[in-house]
């Protein structure tokens, strides 16, 4: 698996990140580097502690790195979550909040199989 099919995979879109990051050692660098970031853990831990504040800064932070990295599903997923918690009113949405679970299982699932081919 390539990087272009890694992005398939997951439902990002890889011209979008090269343009971006300009070449595939970067890419792979910063895909790669997306395990080990602590925001998704952090959206789970708000929401579970019904904390509306952190879980819409998580969910916006979530969404600004999957968009960095154009892993757009992502994106998307924690865009609504992230829209749905704005006016900081309202516990997040169990629909979209499992969205964004199933988004972030298929990146990371991605990312994985990715690397088990390099």
């Amino acid at each position: 698996m390539d990087l272009k099919e890694m992005y398939d995979e997951i439902g990002g879109n890889y011209n979008e990140a090269k343009s971006r990051l300009m070449n595939d050692a970067l890419i792979e660098k910063f895909a790669l580097k997306y395990e080990a970031d602590g925001t998704f853990e952090e959206l789970k831990q708000a929401v579970s502690e019904k904390d509306i504040e952190k879980s819409f800064r998580a969910a916006h932070t979530l969404k600004g790195v999957a968009a960095n990295l154009s892993f757009n599903e992502l994106a998307k997923a924690a865009s609504e979550l992230t829209e749905q918690l704005r006016p900081l009113k309202e516990q997040a949405d169990t629909d979209l909040y499992t969205k964004v679970i199933r988004r972030q299982e298929k990146v990371i699932k991605g990312i994985e199989t990715f690397k088990q081919s390099k």
